[in-house]
């Protein structure tokens, strides 16, 4: 007898170790794909929670979520519906079994069946869902991005107006029809895919055969496609419905939207074509019965046929034979329609026009009158400038200006136009050794301050004298700046680290560098180890789990770039290219110019090279500099894209009379905004039909010398009063002139201060009167001996003369001054000095050091003085005051001259005026005797 002790058995440990590497693998592959599809998910709601806009966020991201899942919905239905159908009617083939497969693939006959084993082996119902489902996925997510139009409209507010065809209100065209498209193109696609997926399956089958020797359908393959060119049909002539509509966009020549081919030959062809899709669709739907070929074929060949004769040829020779001939006489009232529609698009109709008088009659006392303008030509051009503020005051390599920008401000009491820049920094340009993880994004994390100078003035050296300079900024006339930092700004977007365990490099100081620790409210909170992790995989950059100045109090910086940052949070608003820095109460604030904008505004010109024939600048957009916060202020109430916008994210826009009063003071008529509707109001400007078809009255930009070449003028900032008003303004302006000529026609001004901002003017010479244009300027610059001949000897002495990029217009009264600058340049070197004033005014052109010299040049009387000092020589009696009287005339003019020269133009008045009184009662005195 035998007796066994036992026990429990004894584990392998390394099978437990295993198993649970095995766990752990599987777990954090898991994760790594859960964290991969919800990465940018997750960070977008860290982000948009962070700035205040959650709504935003969770608005977008349902209306996506909607769209892809109602999209995937239908689609895979229709997909799958049409695959079972596809399965269920197929031919019943006899089941070839594994072993002949087997020999089939030894050889044992010429070609194995692959079709029938898959066929008999493949579990359909699961096939058929899968491929339904991956198909709808991939329709589903090229929908996704429709999601802002699919918002617009559900949420669309009226227009106010109607089209002049259809007689629809606007905001059809503007929000209902871009949703029917996509619904009509979404159709076409999964009818068509349907029709690829029911066929793959019936070929499958056997039902349709496609060789060389045989090529064969079945009747149940027939009749399925039969149903579904059917389905296709009916949605085309959904499709011509609305094609009656996209004649409103149409564009022949001669007019934009629908001419008279359109309205008399189009339309009526459009209404045939809904006709035969109708009878295409029962011819269909009759093989159900009849299951040929041939019905569909004819149907398929009524519709191409229809659609090249009526869409195509009758069009053509209708236009060709009886609209060409009598063309202004037909097509008048549709090009009136296209006038009035496209003036209505671009807020055209609101631009007013004044004359201009366009008089030679200016004097001192008119210079004096307006002293606000003489004292803001703008001298310096953003060029020059921006390689003196370069190589001034960029202080390191690793700060760069990014762009100077034009804005006005009061300083001391008087309304001036300034060049600003913002100081930023760019890592990328710390030197290679000092390119590390660090550096880049704890410690060098902020611009600081920003450069200021008026656009008239210049020191001694020919340099600008600066309002606001130095690290940290000091103020010389501009104003002060207490929160210098920048981490918001135009710069190239790259994250940073704030209140982490180290403090901020803050600015350099000698030889030492100044460190500062944030203290504000920007950025997302970067503490906890999962958030540490989320970012890291988002930046795939582990050193943010595994950097040791991150505290539970840090917070990651992303999106910097203010544009970036808008259009994160706004992605329907279209931005101007040129967001500009101005600084409020002490703080730093970019302010960024947003527009509302359509393609579908009936009638209406296409904007040159931009995809809308809508715009309005219905958003200005605040960002703070150092904070980062966003903030959209509605201007325009009565926009309805806008308005439509507003419905849909009712916490995003604030009205534009909480904007700060200061900040209000800083918006400007947007560049961008003002090019598109100045392109367009060279032809548009003409109302009457015959001139508008004739194009008797075509503008045009006014041509310049630039870059070697000819350039076209672009618009300018500028402080000006105009005729009448009776104070300075800033305004947006440009010139005008006739097409393939060079004197100026006219000169449209946009206004930029309240109350008046936004409103457009228009000032036109006289058409029978010469006005010089900024090229014939420019060549009578040129042929000026003492100017050209100055020019050559700097060329020739080693140094570069610059010219300034725009010869700037200003309107005075009812005359124009022409004014450009002159600067030189050390031909290695990189600080632009200005030189020379060049002045223009009637016949004369000239040069002075000064714009007051130029102007005195232009304005004096060079023989006056003497003159008068002769004519009393030669009549005055024997006496001691009229001696008296001319020296004291003399002492006025040399007064008079000198006050020119230091700019101040009140006292030069009084001298002038006293002056012209003396030489009035010696006139008076020498005609009695």
């Amino acid at each position: 007898m035998t007796i066994g002790i036992t026990g429990p058995e004894r584990k392998a440990p390394r099978h437990s170790a295993l198993v649970g590497s095995l766990i752990a693998a599987v777990f954090g592959g898991i994760c790594l794909i859960l964290l991969w599809l919800t990465s940018d998910f997750l960070v977008d709601w860290l982000w948009f929670s962070a700035i205040g806009y959650p709504q935003v966020f969770w608005t977008t991201i349902g209306a996506k979520a909607a769209i892809l899942l109602s999209t995937w919905t239908g689609t895979a239905v229709v997909l799958w519906l049409n695959g079972w159908l596809a399965v269920r009617f197929a031919r019943r083939q006899p089941p070839q079994s594994v072993a002949d497969f087997v020999s089939n693939l030894a050889g044992n006959v010429p070609s194995p069946d692959i079709f029938a084993v898959a066929r008999d082996r493949l579990r359909w119902p699961r096939v058929i869902a899968g491929g339904a489902g991956l198909l709808a996925l991939l329709v589903a997510a090229s929908e996704v991005g429709n999601w802002g139009i699919i918002l617009q409209f559900f949420y669309h507010v009226p227009y106010g107006a109607d089209d002049p065809l259809f007689n629809k209100d606007i905001s059809f065209y503007l929000f209902v029809l871009p949703a029917y498209i996509i619904v009509k193109n979404w159709m076409l696609l999964t009818l068509v895919l349907s029709a690829i997926f029911a066929a793959a399956i019936y070929w499958v089958h056997g039902d349709i055969e496609y060789d060389i020797q045989h090529r064969s359908i079945s009747p149940t393959a027939i009749a399925h496609g039969s149903a579904l060119l059917a389905l296709l049909f009916v949605v085309k002539a959904w499709s011509y419905v609305l094609d009656r509509f996209l004649l409103l966009y149409g564009d022949n020549g001669v007019v934009v939207g629908a001419s008279y081919t359109d309205v008399n030959v189009g339309l009526p062809g459009l209404w045939l074509m809904i006709g035969l899709s109708i009878i295409a669709a029962f011819a269909a739907l009759a093989n159900l019965r009849v299951r040929t070929y041939r019905l569909p074929a004819a149907a398929v060949m009524l519709i191409v046929i229809g659609s090249f004769v009526l869409s195509g040829v009758a069009p053509v020779l209708f236009r060709q034979f009886f609209v060409k001939p009598s063309e202004l006489e037909l097509e008048k009232p549709y090009i009136e329609r296209n006038i009035a529609l496209t003036r209505q698009a671009y807020d055209l109709d609101q631009i007013v026009a004044k004359p201009f008088a366009a008089e030679q009659t200016l004097t001192v006392k008119t210079l004096e009158a307006n002293k606000a303008t003489i004292e803001n030509i703008r001298l310096w051009d953003w060029l020059p400038l921006s390689d003196t503020y370069a190589q001034l005051q960029e202080i390191r390599t690793y700060y760069k200006f990014h762009h100077l920008d034009v804005d006005r401000y009061w300083l001391d009491g008087s309304y001036q136009s300034v060049m600003i820049s913002a100081r930023e920094l760019r890592p990328s340009l710390l030197p290679p050794n000092a390119q590390t993880w660090v550096n880049r994004h704890v410690l060098f994390t902020h611009g600081t301050g920003a450069v200021m100078s008026p656009v008239t003035r210049k020191t001694t050296e020919g340099l600008p004298f600066l309002y606001l300079r130095d690290i940290p900024p000091v103020a010389d006339g501009g104003p002060q700046i207490h929160e210098p930092r920048i981490y918001y700004g135009e710069e190239p977007d790259s994250y940073v680290i704030v209140k982490g365990s180290t403090p901020e490099f803050d600015y350099p100081k000698g030889k030492d560098n100044v460190y500062a620790a944030y203290d504000g409210t920007g950025g997302v909170p970067i503490g906890a180890m999962a958030w540490r992790g989320l970012f890291a995989y988002y930046f795939n950059d582990p050193n943010l789990v595994l950097s040791s100045y991150i505290t539970a109090d840090s917070r990651i910086m992303i999106r910097r770039n203010i544009q970036q940052r808008v259009r994160t949070i706004a992605p329907f608003l279209r931005l101007d290219h040129d967001p500009y820095l101005v600084i409020s109460g002490g703080r730093m604030f970019w302010m960024q110019d947003a527009y509302t904008v359509s393609s579908y505004f009936p009638y209406a010109q296409q904007a040159q090279g931009l995809d809308l024939n809508y715009i309005r600048n219905s958003v200005k957009v605040i960002v703070d500099a150092y904070n980062g916060t966003v903030d959209f202020y509605l201007m325009d109430t009565g926009d309805p894209v806008a308005a439509t916008f507003q419905r849909i994210f009712p916490s995003l826009f604030k009205p534009f009379a909480s904007m700060p009063t200061d900040l209000q003071r800083h918006i400007r008529y947007p560049e961008d905004l003002f090019l598109i509707q100045a392109r367009l109001y060279q032809t548009y400007h003409m109302e009457a039909a015959d001139v508008f078809y004739n194009r008797e009255d075509l503008w045009q930009f006014p041509r310049q010398p630039g870059g070697g070449g000819v350039a076209t003028m672009a618009p300018y900032y500028i402080i000006m009063r105009l005729p009448g008003e009776p104070q300075a303004e800033f305004f947006l302006m440009l010139p005008m002139v006739p097409s393939r000529r060079d004197n100026m026609i006219a000169w449209l001004a946009a206004r930029c201060d309240a109350p008046g901002y936004g409103k457009l003017i228009v000032y036109e010479f006289p058409k029978e009167k010469l006005v010089y244009g900024p090229f014939q300027i420019e060549a009578r610059i040129n042929q000026t001996t003492e100017i050209s001949q100055q020019i050559t000897l700097w060329n020739q002495m080693g140094s570069r003369v610059i010219r300034g990029a725009n010869l700037l217009v200003i309107p005075i009264e009812n005359s124009i001054l022409y004014v450009t600058p002159l600067y030189l340049r050390a031909e290695h070197g990189h600080l632009p000095e200005l030189k020379r004033v060049i002045a223009a005014y009637g016949e004369h052109v000239v040069m002075k050091e000064t714009l007051a010299e130029a102007l005195s040049a232009l304005f004096m009387e060079p023989g006056a003085a003497p003159a008068a000092s002769s004519a009393t020589t030669e009549e005055k009696p024997p006496t001691g005051p009229a001696a008296s009287r001319a020296r004291e005339a003399l002492d006025r003019y040399n007064q008079a001259v000198e006050r020119l020269k230091s700019g101040d133009w009140k006292g030069f008045g009084t001298q002038f005026d006293a002056m012209r009184e003396l030489l009035e009662e010696m006139n008076r005195r020498s005609t009695d005797h």
